[in-house]
């Protein structure tokens, strides 16, 4: 879209949250510069938006409705740009529809209007690590790659003005974002669906069904030109909900090709990089340069991401581990061979998701050495059934109580198993947090 600036001038848009993580504000930046008349509306108060309103202020064509949303705003515009997360059922987003008005998401516009050629991926867990592998593998053999979606710190909108420099997109694709594909009908012409399991049942109902449809839309779109990548395990409930596939589809293997080095630990990320080689040649990109980018990437931040280690002690940072199943992955990956995980220290606890812990209190309960919970609804649900654990009111406690714990050899592991929300702004800035204190440990 190289005429994008003509496209939202003068468009009366309600921008439908604005965030904390840089997104929102970013898209809101760009609809600013673009010369748009916007409504900003968030539910937070202004005093919890002050990083997001400091770099705003000096643009005079923006309004803010803040600690709530008023239906007026949602009657009179062109178009409402809704953040991930916002319920299609919302009453605003259903007052907006009663009027004609578009509802829009970033990754959507981006896609509609880049006009270059899309690759996206989705997971319940390792979407990330498969995003950014899949970019870097792609960036090291020259390719000219725009890497966004759920990526933190960047506006999608604000992409579209490096497309007219780019061969392609690599975006992550959330649930809520692909609402937005299935929304307007369109799937990325390389799906890449790596993970499914159960995650955000409070938001769909406890309905696992209601979860893979917004998971599917990656696909659903595609045409008969188009390729879909799945791992193995989400590919049972392609074949069970998914209905006709169009596109060509490609099965990626659990593990890499035998003598392959992956410098990431453990056998999810072998899978996740198994995915990552699979669409790699689907745009003919060949072993050898493969094989080489494997070698160079470090990972993605807050994703069993080592911080420090000292005197003797491995200090990891796994924010983002919000379901039982990651955590359980990040506990096998850096769990002693012999003793199972009886070297780690584990950081847990946070907001209740409705997921079924039992596996992970089991495992956490047979091999763990020690576990610091967090406060909130989870911890709350789980607590009485963990033994040997230590309750923490703030991540400054976890980690001081964490690290008395630890003796050399062992691993203070923060994964947390539930989501941020209660003593955190989001599993970024508990990740923020853990990282900043750890590394002022002496």
């Amino acid at each position: 879209m190289n005429n994008f600036k003509d496209f939202f001038k003068n468009k009366k848009i309600t921008v439908m949250g604005l965030g904390l993580l840089g997104r929102g504000v970013g898209d809101a930046l760009f609809l600013a510069e673009c010369g748009a008349k916007l409504t900003i509306t968030d539910l937070k108060p202004s005093t919890a938006l002050r990083p997001s309103l400091r770099k705003l202020r000096k643009y005079k064509n923006i309004k803010y409705v803040l600690g709530k949303h008023k239906l007026e705003d949602f009657r009179n515009a062109d178009m409402i740009l809704k953040s991930a997360g916002v319920p299609l059922d919302s009453p605003y987003i259903k007052e907006a529809w009663k009027n004609k008005i578009p509802i829009e998401m970033s990754a959507t516009l981006f896609a509609k209007n880049s006009g270059i050629p899309m690759l996206g991926v989705t997971g319940s867990r390792g979407k990330s690590t498969v995003t950014h592998l899949i970019a870097h593998i792609l960036k090291s053999t020259g390719k000219k790659v725009v890497l966004g979606g759920n990526v933190r710190g960047i506006s999608n909108l604000q992409l579209l003005k490096e497309v007219k420099a780019a061969d392609m997109s690599v975006f992550e694709l959330d649930s809520w974002q692909l609402q937005g594909f299935g929304e307007a009908g369109i799937s990325p012409h390389v799906a890449v669906f790596a993970t499914f399991y159960q995650d955000h049942l409070g938001y769909y109902d406890k309905d696992l069904k209601k979860y893979f449809s917004d998971k599917g839309n990656i696909f659903k779109y595609q045409k008969s030109t188009d390729t879909l990548i799945a791992g193995k395990q989400p590919f049972q409930f392609i074949k069970k909900w998914g209905g006709d596939t169009k596109g060509k589809v490609i099965i990626a293997p659990d593990k890499l090709p035998k003598g392959w080095k992956f410098n990431l630990p453990g056998s999810h990320n072998e899978y996740n990089a198994s995915i990552a080689v699979e669409a790699a040649r689907v745009y003919h990109v060949p072993d050898t340069k493969i094989k080489k980018a494997l070698a160079t990437f470090t990972g993605v931040p807050g994703r069993l991401e080592l911080i420090r280690e000292l005197k003797g002690v491995k200090y990891y940072n796994d924010t983002t581990a919000t379901t039982p199943e990651a955590t359980l992955a990040a506990l096998q990956a850096l769990g002693h061979p012999m003793s199972k995980f009886k070297n780690i220290i584990l950081i847990a606890g946070g907001s209740d998701k409705g997921l079924n812990m039992d596996s992970i209190v089991k495992e956490i309960n047979k091999n763990c050495k020690k576990v610091i919970l967090l406060s909130g609804t989870g911890t709350n649900r789980i607590k009485s059934k963990i033994k040997n654990n230590i309750e923490a009111k703030s991540m400054k406690e976890a980690v001081a109580k964490a690290k008395a714990q630890a003796t050399q050899g062992d691993v203070v592991l923060l994964s947390p198993a539930f989501a941020s929300f209660g003593m955190f702004d989001n599993e970024f800035d508990r990740g923020d947090q853990f990282t900043k204190i750890v590394k002022s440990l002496k």
